[in-house]
């Protein structure tokens, strides 16, 4: 069994921010992929963390920070 993992970052429209938006979106990656022979299995949440930023000779720098990202999770049996 092969697996492909695929970035998924929605974009919504500010004026409509509902999930109607995002569902959409996340349609049109799955049915792409399912034209490819690429099964669903299901949006992850992957924890990260962006590493400080110390500038230049210290001025200018930027604490690190936690992050969450999404990704789409394939399959396809061989």
């Amino acid at each position: 069994m092969k697996y492909k993992v695929v970035p998924f970052m929605p974009s919504l429209d500010h004026k409509n921010p509902s999930g109607d938006a995002a569902a959409l979106q996340l349609n049109v990656i799955v049915s792409k992929h399912a034209d490819e022979g690429w099964q669903y299995v299901g949006l992850e949440g992957v924890s990260s963390w962006v590493a400080p930023d110390s500038g230049c000779f210290g001025f200018g720098g930027k604490p690190g920070y936690p992050t969450i990202r999404q990704v789409i999770v394939f399959e396809k049996r061989d």
